[in-house]
């Protein structure tokens, strides 16, 4: 990130319209909002009759108001991309200029300038300064409860609206027809009759369109169920906001309660010493039980915390053994790290790169493959988001899967990652999981074979240095076996050949042409109390063979003592 880009990002932090966030850039909304009241307060004053010298002061202070406007809701725009998305690029800014509180930044502050080429009246100068009291409305909880009450009442007041103007026309024609044969000059077409009956609604307005009250019976009759509908005009419109305006407090409530069992949650993943290693880490799950026990958090509010955000899932443990265990359904939470629209991407300038495309689906992967990378420091990149059901993993993927709403930009990060001179990745996935039979192995490495093809060599591999390749295996697994009693095979027993092979894929273009794939026992990278050892061996292979570096230091993060990633 440079640091143009991380400028943008701090204005756009400061940019947050939110007066609750507790941060030091609430200074700079508070700021504006006391220039925005300075601003006022001058064109209030400036009605009366003031000395020379107050004009002089309340010119002063116009002009220091409207520089500083200037550069803040200039900043504001150019910051509009990173504050949404949707804002990027010259038309995005025109957007953004084109919203509501947009709007208002430009006629209250540019206009100015326009004035200082072209003669604009005094009264529009006052106006739109008088405009700016608006910008406070961004700053006002109040306000964004009644554009949210508004807008979730917005169907049910249009039908209202609707009925009430095809009512009101139907009327109309009744009654020019009994008003017209009485009052011919008066009421001489339909158009008339539905002007006096819209007017009516308004009250009084001076008798702009008729002159003259109906005189028949019916028209008086009419006119009385026009009444009616004009109460009905503002009562039923105020009932749906008033409903609106209810609901919209008890979901601000909700939101408020879900942000502090987020925040409970966040705190009960507290970083666990891991003995045989002496690193602090973040506990791979959780179980319900063990939240409800330490936080004293219902199981209602547990959920909903979960839903509410984006760094917390629910998994089931049972699908994390083989049949061989007997499995149990056991829920828990995972925790998982995330900066980026599919989860998560850390660029460490390593030559290597752990991939994890199925730390959605596959529970608590995300978390080995996460210490794996910090260890070893190296890069990361692992897809946390997405729809659980139907699931597509981001490791095989066919042409109809380009669909994938954040595929693109995972495939363009890990290619940026990975196209480096002598880059390698590593895949780890999991080998086996519930109403499946164990493994003979623990540990199985593929280079892109076939299931059974044994050998180093062949067509159509992910791996192009098979000697490096193979004299990493052979290290690693002998340091597996040594040190965990936990064996290793190649290509024994998956498939690696299929032509969507992910690697496949981005190494056709710039990405890296050496990848190594990784299937490991959920026993090992999940349950083993020495999985995090298990992840230092791996690290320390890989830096040895392909970073040749035996000797790197660790990253002080493994030391801290806190909670979460």
């Amino acid at each position: 990130m440079t640091k143009i880009e991380k400028f943008k990002k701090q204005l756009a932090n400061i940019f947050d319209d939110d007066l609750h966030t507790k941060q030091w850039e609430n200074f700079v909304d508070y700021a504006i909002i006391g220039l925005i009241v300075i601003s006022t307060l001058s064109v209030f004053i400036s009605t009366f009759n003031i000395s020379p010298f107050c004009e002089r002061v309340l010119h002063i202070i116009d002009i220091v108001t409207v520089i500083t406007f200037t550069i803040e809701v200039s900043l504001r725009i150019w910051a509009a991309d990173e504050i949404n998305p949707k804002y990027k690029g010259f038309w995005g800014r025109v957007r953004y200029c084109c919203t509501f509180y947009g709007l208002i930044d430009v006629l209250s502050t540019y206009s100015f300038y326009i004035a200082l080429f072209m003669p604009l009246p005094y009264t529009v100068l006052k106006s739109l300064r008088v405009l700016r009291l608006l910008r406070i409305f961004r700053y006002m909880r109040s306000f964004r409860l009644l554009c949210q009450a508004i807008s979730s009442k917005s169907r049910e007041m249009f039908i209202s609206l609707q009925v009430l103007v095809i009512v009101t026309i139907m009327l109309s024609f009744v009654f020019y027809f009994y008003e017209n044969a009485a009052q011919p000059d008066v009421y001489d077409n339909v158009l008339m009759s539905a002007l006096w009956a819209f007017t009516r609604y308004l009250g009084d307005m001076g008798n702009i369109i008729v002159s003259e009250p109906p005189i028949t019976t019916a028209g008086k009759f009419i006119a009385s169920i026009i009444g009616i509908l004009g109460i009905a005009l503002f009562a039923v419109p105020a009932g749906l906001i008033g409903a609106g305006f209810s609901e919209a407090m008890d979901d601000e409530l909700h939101k408020e309660v879900t942000g502090k069992n987020i925040g409970k949650l966040k705190k009960v993943f507290e970083r666990k010493l891991d003995r045989p290693t002496g690193f602090q880490v973040v506990p791979q799950h959780l179980s319900i039980c063990d939240i409800q026990a330490r936080m004293g958090m219902k199981t209602d509010d547990i959920f909903d915390a979960v839903d509410n955000s984006d760094c917390f899932r629910l998994i089931n443990l049972a699908t994390t053994q083989t049949i061989d265990e007997h499995p149990q359904d056991k829920l828990a939470v995972e925790h998982f790290m995330i900066n980026r629209p599919y989860g998560c991407c850390i660029d460490r300038g390593s030559k290597i790169t752990i991939v994890s495309p199925a730390s959605l689906a596959d529970a608590c992967i995300g978390n080995f493959s996460y210490y794996l990378a910090l260890i070893g420091g190296f890069n990361y990149i692992s897809r946390e988001i997405g729809e659980m059901r139907p699931y597509r993993s981001y490791f095989l993927f066919s042409d109809r899967y380009n669909q994938e709403e954040n595929l693109p930009l995972y495939m363009e990060d890990l290619e940026r990652m990975t196209s480096r001179e002598g880059s390698w990745t590593l895949t780890p996935l999991v080998a086996s999981g519930a109403n499946e039979p164990a493994y003979p192995t623990i540990f199985h490495f593929s280079a892109g074979g076939a299931k059974g093809d044994e050998r180093f060599e062949g067509d159509n591999l992910i791996v192009q240095d098979m000697v490096a390749y193979k004299s990493f295996y052979e290290d690693l697994s002998a340091e597996l076996e040594s040190k965990f009693d936990m064996g290793s095979d190649h290509q024994r027993y998956h498939n690696v050949s299929s032509p969507n092979v992910f690697a496949r894929r981005y190494s056709e273009g710039k990405g890296c042409k050496n990848n190594i794939v990784l299937r490991i026992a959920w026993s090992a990278c999940l349950w083993d109390s020495r999985r995090i050892a298990i992840a230092k061996t791996i690290a320390d292979a890989l830096n040895r063979h392909f970073e040749n570096d035996a000797t790197k230091e660790y990253d002080k993060d493994l030391k801290l003592k806190k909670s979460g990633y």
